[in-house]
């Protein structure tokens, strides 16, 4: 694999080398080769592409979009993308995509164990399993929950989702992600976002790999609103790192799958899809580590809404409600006087799938476990279990650093339907609710 170099594009036209191992920076223009000079300046598509490449052009928005939100990039490949054969289908019956009409939704509170390993061999994109979903494919609006747990790497097999961004999120082991525009490497307690369309392939750092991850059907994620917290709150821009031109130059056979309208097609290449030698533009993967994170919280008094801990965000048509936030709750120090310092109880408009990647989490003293999941959907009440509201009672209210914990939530204001795999799997908790049944009545009356 040919690996290049970050190029920065100069007002005068010059270009500096850097050999920065990734760009930084999120929704800016980058511009990166792999082999020197292979890159066009002039113009995006000349008539003929330096080394002979075939130039490209990769859209994830409207052309119309606004500057601010427009996102798309070039790229100067081997080949261009419509060299292959014909698809055909390919099985995954444990992978489900919106609309969702397997089960109806439910106000009970439901939780998951960790989702287990595979004795068989299992690639990353034939571990996925999904869990829930809402919105449609179709009308790029809403989002669905998968997990995996994977045990060999995708080796002459590539991958890419024509319905949504994936955002994946690693709980146990790390990933090499090896993509159109480069290579990206993530571990738990770091993210790894794949744009909608972008070609790619994992490898497994070790034996095996679980996490979570969402699939984002509508607008692309992106950095919330500051608003009143200033410049320099929350998730930073200079910290989401990008890869550099990265390519493959393999005349063997392949197999690209793809996910279609909720469906897996199979196309069998001539060599590797991998093959962009240079590209710019601002639409590609990205990586962020979730201990970079600024987290915000309160000195005073009561527990903040969770919304200051939102990474990224897909925005709606409406303003202020998201079609999906992406939620964390890090390691932080907790200092409020006189009041409740757990998430207090409560039933909200918005609906809520949350996991844990290590530690344990402050709301729930026993159940939720690393890998493991919850769903408290619209206005189904949640909140500490018995034995966390007890600790929180009694606690003295002492400054206190939560250490070694990071716990996540896919936040949307449609409702998540589970899938009939979660709705009647061994692994959903069935005595879930009884965590608050022995909470005592305080009352004197």
């Amino acid at each position: 694999m040919g690996v290049g170099k970050v190029l920065l594009l100069m007002r005068n036209n010059k270009l500096i080398m850097d050999n920065l191992n990734y760009l930084q920076g999120f929704g800016n223009e980058f511009a990166t080769e792999a082999l020197p000079g292979t890159l066009p300046l002039a113009q995006n598509s000349p008539q003929q592409v330096p080394s002979g490449l075939y130039a490209e052009q990769l859209s994830g928005t409207a052309f119309t979009m606004t500057r601010a939100n427009n996102r798309r990039s070039w790229l100067y490949r081997i080949l261009p993308s419509v060299v292959h054969d014909n698809f055909g289908p390919y099985h995954h019956n444990l992978l489900k995509s919106a609309p969702f009409s397997e089960e109806f939704a439910t106000p009970n509170q439901l939780r998951w164990q960790p989702l287990p390993y595979s004795v068989g061999v299992t690639t990353f994109i034939d571990s996925l399993i999904t869990f829930a979903g809402q919105g449609h494919v179709g009308a790029h609006e809403g989002a669905a929950i998968h997990l995996y747990a994977a045990n060999h790497s995708m080796t002459d097999q590539y991958f890419y989702n024509a319905d949504g961004e994936l955002l994946i999120v690693p709980e146990e082991g790390g990933l090499r992600f090896h993509t159109e525009m480069g290579l990206i490497d993530v571990i738990p307690g770091e993210i790894a976002v794949i744009p909608r369309g972008i070609k790619f392939k994992v490898n497994l750092h070790a034996e095996k790999a679980r996490g979570y991850v969402l699939e984002n059907y509508g607008q692309p994620l992106q950095l919330p609103e500051l608003g009143i917290l200033g410049a320099n709150a929350l998730a930073h821009p200079r910290h989401f790192l990008t890869p550099v031109a990265a390519f493959e130059d393999t005349k063997h056979p392949c197999i690209l799958l793809a996910k279609y309208q909720g469906k897996l097609f199979q196309a069998q290449l001539a060599s590797s899809p991998l093959n962009v030698v240079a590209w710019h533009g601002n639409y590609a993967p990205y990586k962020y580590d979730l201990r970079l994170f600024n987290t915000i919280n309160t000195v005073s008094f009561d527990h903040p809404d969770p919304s200051i801990f939102t990474v990224l965000t897909s925005p709606s048509q409406y303003q202020g409600i998201a079609n999906v936030d992406f939620v964390i709750f890090p390691a932080r120090w907790i200092v409020a006087e006189h009041t409740f310092r757990p998430p207090y109880y409560h039933r909200n408009i918005m609906s809520e799938y949350m996991g844990l990647i290590y530690g344990a989490y402050d709301a729930k003293s026993d159940g939720f476990v690393p890998g493991g999941g919850s769903l408290h959907n619209c206005m189904s009440p949640h909140g500490p279990d018995s034995q966390a509201f007890q600790t929180g009672m009694s606690q003295a209210l002492n400054p206190q650093y939560l250490a070694d914990t990071l716990a996540f939530m896919f936040e949307s204001r449609s409702v998540w339907l589970p899938t009939v795999y979660a709705a009647q799997s061994p692994l959903l908790q069935k005595d879930y609710h009884r965590c608050w049944q022995s909470l005592p009545r305080l009352f004197p009356g």
